[in-house]
């Protein structure tokens, strides 16, 4: 059952996935769930992968209770969709610039190769409570102008503009604990009127 960990599990489920799959690349430990504002110049992190949106998926609100046996039921799940800001980082090994620009990009483009070609996520990439009710992880690129990538980019303090892609995590379920009493139906009564 998805629980409160969901979030995490997806930011994890998507490190990984990055990791295992681009290790001939980078070092997978240069890979981080983080926000670029924390990320120090001496820092090893080539790509980041930043939370910086969790809204309700208003398509997903109104769903059934859940029955859980004749004399309960329970609230449907809250069912959220994930915003995240991929962003590459160039080698410091790397002087000349254009090399520099030119393994931050093809870091970026590899990243963005492994979520196209892992757009929908199943068993057995999925992490912690997402592996337990069989969820799927939808993602796609989230299309953003220079007006709102400048807006995120401003909020962390004397760092540069990186190149940087936005994607949304969709239907991301955390399992709700309110349950009701469901009373049933346990007799009738039918009363009839004649008319003369």
């Amino acid at each position: 059952m998805s629980d409160y960990t969901a979030i995490a599990d997806v930011s994890y489920t998507l490190a990984d996935l990055l990791r295992n799959q681009m290790e001939d690349l980078i070092d997978p430990g240069s890979i981080a769930a983080v926000s670029p504002g924390e990320i120090e110049a001496n820092d090893s992190v080539r790509l980041s992968l930043f939370l910086f949106q969790v809204i309700e998926n208003v398509h997903m609100k109104n769903q059934e209770m859940q029955i859980i046996n004749p004399a309960k039921l329970k609230y449907p799940p809250l069912i959220l969709d994930l915003s995240y800001m991929l962003t590459s980082y160039p080698s410091s090994g790397i002087q000349d610039k254009t090399e520099r620009t030119k393994d931050e990009h093809s870091v970026l483009g590899r990243a963005m190769q492994i979520l196209h070609d892992n757009s929908i996520i199943t068993d057995p990439f999925l992490r912690g409570c997402l592996t337990d009710d069989g969820q799927e992880l939808h993602i796609s690129q989230s299309l953003h102008n220079l007006g709102d990538m400048t807006k995120i980019w401003g909020t962390f303090q004397n760092r540069p503009f990186r190149p940087s892609v936005c994607y949304i995590v969709a239907n991301v379920r955390i399992e709700s604990t309110r349950e009701k009493e469901a009373k049933r139906v346990i007799s009738r009564r039918f009363d009839r009127y004649m008319k003369v």
